[in-house]
């Protein structure tokens, strides 16, 4: 990837874009509605405005069916305000809370009811890592218990960060009175190759889950603390500085139709299993380049990953729970992922061995497709002692939520 020089930083917008997203209410995991048979009209979403019609959630046979127009029913529900100008200042950045990791469910916990007629969602593969080392994680054996892998430390990426990398960062936003930070990465747009503003995550870092709203003042930087400025514990630095590339604030965005309707955003559930999410975001120098071509490059989004065909796998993430403190991109070469079943209806979770803590939610996971890197899925759930870390199975219904959203996010 080339170099790219550093844009101007400049004000953010401060308007009010409507935004396509995915949103359900009526249907969770304590109330199995019907299956609707074609995507319904949408007067509100899990925004709590006054009036709002129920919505119900299709199957998921239902949703791997959807044709863009569907999607766009589906989507007409809420807004993203972007990022209030000058909101986000260095010290804010420094004390935004990392958002927990949703601890995975007890086991023997039973999934949400399907709506009737659910056909079980096919169990799709995963895929192999740019410079993953193998572990001792293993496949999980079809039909038995899922394997654990062996702890992964995490490693931070040298300073100053290769070029390749700088398709990582930082995602901030407001949850309340209060501030977050999550982590994000660059993705392809097949709708605009060679100038995606694209940002994939986890759903859990964009909006709060059965009943509750998209955050606020959401916000990506790219490759923060890429020179390492901020790093061993220096809080002198310029934002500037330690924001390379400026802070590009969200336009749009979108989330699973399984999270909105029915996920608890503080545990692990069968909604973790749909945990992912993508934002659009919009340059700080009005009229510059897209993100794609600032940072030197994106990564390429690899649905439906042959499980068999998937080597070593690389997690990356800023993770900022102790003993780590946000500033460093840290990595887990996680070898070849087993399985996390969940709900044997949906398709099992990728698996690794990590030590990675809160922050680090929603961060790229890579493997080898044809040679080069590709994005098989983001970190989703992470247990207790902080041993492993668990990413949603990119499958038929993430497919189709990226293309209707690559093509109609405005």
């Amino acid at each position: 990837m080339s170099p790219i020089s550093r844009p101007g930083r400049a004000v953010l917008g401060a308007s009010v874009v409507a935004l396509t997203m995915v949103v359900a209410t009526a249907c969770g995991p304590d109330n199995a509605d019907p299956a609707v048979t074609a995507a319904p009209g949408v007067t509100a979403g899990a925004s709590g405005t006054p009036g709002a019609a129920p919505i119900k959630l299709p199957t998921l046979e239902e949703l791997k069916t959807w044709k863009l127009e569907d999607w766009d029913k589906w989507a007409q529900a809420n807004v993203i305000t972007p990022a209030v100008k000058g909101y986000w200042t260095l010290q804010k950045l420094l004390d935004a809370k990392p958002k927990p990791l949703p601890q995975p469910a007890p086991e023997g916990t039973q999934p949400p009811a399907q709506p009737t007629g659910a056909a079980p969602a096919t169990s799709a593969p995963a895929s192999a890592a740019p410079t993953a080392q193998p572990t001792a994680a293993q496949p999980g054996g079809g039909g038995g218990a899922d394997q654990l892998p062996a702890m992964v430390p995490a490693k931070p990426v040298a300073h100053p960060f290769p070029k390749n990398m700088h398709v990582n960062g930082k995602i901030f936003f407001k949850d309340g009175n209060e501030d977050y930070v999550c982590s994000g990465t660059v993705v392809s747009d097949p709708a605009n190759p060679g100038k995606s503003n694209l940002v994939w995550t986890a759903s859990h870092c964009l909006h709060g889950g059965k009943g509750n709203k998209y955050y606020t003042d959401i916000t990506f930087a790219p490759a923060f603390n890429s020179n390492g400025v901020l790093s061993n514990g220096n809080k002198q630095a310029k934002l500037e500085d330690a924001e390379p590339y400026g802070e590009w604030t969200a336009t749009s965005g979108m989330v699973s139709p399984q999270w909105a309707a029915e996920a608890d955003p503080e545990k692990g559930g069968p909604w973790s299993q749909y945990d992912f999410g993508i934002v659009k975001v919009a340059n700080p120098s009005p009229g510059g380049k897209s993100l794609e071509e600032t940072v030197g490059g994106s990564v390429p989004l690899w649905f439906n990953a042959p499980r068999d065909q998937v080597g070593a796998v690389s997690n990356y993430g800023f993770p900022e729970g102790k003993p780590f403190d946000g500033v460093e991109l840290e990595h887990c070469d996680g070898g070849k992922p087993s399985k996390k079943t969940g709900d044997p209806s949906r398709p099992a979770m990728l698996l690794i061995g990590c030590n990675m803590t809160g922050g680090s939610s929603g961060g790229g996971w890579y493997a080898t497709k044809d040679g080069k890197p590709a994005l098989v899925s983001d970190t989703s759930i992470g247990n207790g002692a902080n041993t492993y870390e668990a990413g949603p199975y990119l499958e038929d219904v993430a497919q189709h939520m990226f293309e209707y959203f690559s093509k109609k996010a405005k």
